[in-house]
């Protein structure tokens, strides 16, 4: 399996063969360095942790300084974890970067969306809306009811207004478009959840 993180860096557009516009999404990924190996055995689960990116050294705590010793990194922005096969021959401080990759591979990516704020339902969840004319009452954006006499009290599920965007999401079966191994960059065609900065996990189709 085929794993990496990286930092959304903005969307472009590239000519396929046929001259059509392919929307793409432009992705710093790595390099990345492998800092633990989990094993069914002794953790309970097959996984391998992966750090990427830098930060100050006075804002690393000693135990993550000596976590990342092990892997011959002094510090880490993030650490996170893959599902990988026990067969797979990994060790503790390997190198990866988007060259694991080729142009037409299959990926999912996922990242935390852009967060909205507290939103209404029309905005959260689409909602049509009242009609806003014939002597219709001024609240246009409500959601309507919201319970009923029997069983006396909201249902579960309910779309109600609340806190919008800011989850994590993964969008699945996407095509590497490019890669452009100087520079640490891999094109993705299509866009992916995010602000432009943050973090991404890309990892190949099982």
């Amino acid at each position: 399996m085929k794993f990496i993180l990286g930092k959304k860096i903005g969307m472009s557009q590239v000519f396929d063969e046929k001259g059509v516009v392919v929307p793409i999404t432009v992705v710093e990924a790595g390099p990345c360095f492998i800092t633990q190996i989990r094993d069914s055995k002794k953790d309970g689960y097959s996984a391998v942790q992966i750090c990427y990116g830098e930060k100050k050294l006075k804002n690393s705590s000693l135990a993550l300084r000596g976590h990342l010793a092990k892997a011959g990194r002094k510090s880490a922005r993030f650490l996170r974890e893959f599902e990988f096969g026990e067969d797979d021959k990994l060790q503790i401080g390997d190198e990866i970067n988007v060259s694991i990759f080729g142009e037409g591979d299959k990926i999912n990516v996922s990242g935390f969306s852009k967060g909205k704020g507290f939103q209404g339902v029309v905005k959260r969840h689409k909602f049509a809306g009242a009609p806003a004319s014939h002597g219709h009452y001024h609240v246009l954006r409500m959601g309507g009811s919201v319970g009923c006499r029997f069983p006396q009290h909201t249902r579960k599920g309910r779309r109600m207004p609340g806190h919008t965007g800011a989850g994590k999401i993964t969008v699945k079966n996407l095509t590497v478009v490019k890669i452009d191994k100087g520079n640490n960059l891999i094109a993705i065609g299509g866009a992916v959840p995010g602000h432009t900065g943050s973090l991404l996990k890309i990892s190949s189709i099982k």
